[in-house]
């Protein structure tokens, strides 16, 4: 009786949350696509940033995209899909306060600039307002999950959460566990990303998780073939799409990605491991940034 009990306790307390209710911090690019794809899924979304004018060009980012998404959904019905964007952008509110918007909410996910400092002062303080169930997610690509989760009084309730750029149409999710992660916020993030229309994928918190673990490295050495004049940029980016089967080439990527953002990358990485020969600078890529 006793080992039944006991046993019942220990399920009950690893029972996963079930997510409805999300706070997404942010309000760039990343912030609302994430915020559109979890309200296309009847999830309750509040989207926070600092200022009202990106907060405006935000929601109106939104509503565009939510026409192009009615268009073809309701080819021939147009009530219907100005229906649809109405109902959908009513989901989604907007606000400037984060702090007073994380004391009844089930996620929150931060999805600001990628900046170590700023994002761990943010979920400091985040973790000061918000209740006992909520788990924090950051949608970071280059940061290290543990340090942003050591910023917090809440590891076993942080883990990463990366969509991938353009979310309504990649289906593709990181959910990353740090050493301090517990399985019921793991699977609780698992359970999200598939109820909001992707297919998760694990990993552990290493530089670049999965994705770009693999393709940065994969960009520079692109460029590194270039730097000494070994092929083309046509050439590089012809062999690699019809060759690999890649949509873009390893150039076209770049210029996609942004290459400031490939920078910031690179370097924080190389500040992180600088013996790795995978993450050395790159000259061409200083210069055109600098430029």
């Amino acid at each position: 009786m006793c080992s039944m009990s006991s046993s019942s306790t220990t399920m009950a307390s690893a029972k996963k949350i079930l997510v409805k209710h999300m706070k997404v911090i942010g309000g760039g690019l990343m912030g609302t696509s994430i915020a559109q794809v979890a309200v296309a899924t009847d999830h309750t979304v509040v989207l926070v940033n600092q200022t009202e004018d990106i907060l405006v060009k935000s929601r109106k980012g939104i509503e565009e995209s939510l026409q192009k998404v009615a268009k073809k959904k309701f080819v021939e019905n147009l009530k219907g899909a100005d229906k649809f964007v109405t109902k959908t952008l009513s989901s989604i509110l907007t606000r400037m306060d984060a702090a007073s918007m994380v004391h009844s909410t089930d996620l929150v996910v931060e999805a600001i600039v990628e900046n170590l400092q700023m994002t761990n002062e943010l979920f400091k303080r985040l973790g000061k307002f918000a209740v006992e169930h909520t788990l924090f997610a950051s949608n970071t690509s280059s940061l290290q999950v543990t340090s942003l989760a050591n910023s917090t009084t809440r590891q076993d309730q942080f883990a990463g959460l990366h969509f991938f750029n353009p979310v309504p149409l990649m289906k593709l999710v990181e959910v990353i566990e740090t050493p301090m992660t517990s399985q019921k916020t793991f699977g609780s993030l698992l359970d999200l990303s598939k109820a909001l229309g992707k297919h998760p994928v694990a990993s552990k918190d290493i530089p670049g998780f999965i994705m770009n673990h693999l393709l940065v490295p994969y960009l520079i050495e692109a460029v590194r073939l270039y730097e000494r004049g070994d092929m083309s940029k046509e050439d590089v980016n012809t062999a690699m799409k019809l060759g690999a089967g890649y949509p873009m080439g390893p150039f076209e990527c770049l210029d996609y990605v942004r290459l400031d953002t490939m920078k910031f990358i690179l370097d924080g990485w190389h500040e992180m491991d600088s013996k790795n020969p995978l993450f050395q600078p790159s000259p061409s890529l200083n210069k055109l940034v600098a430029e």
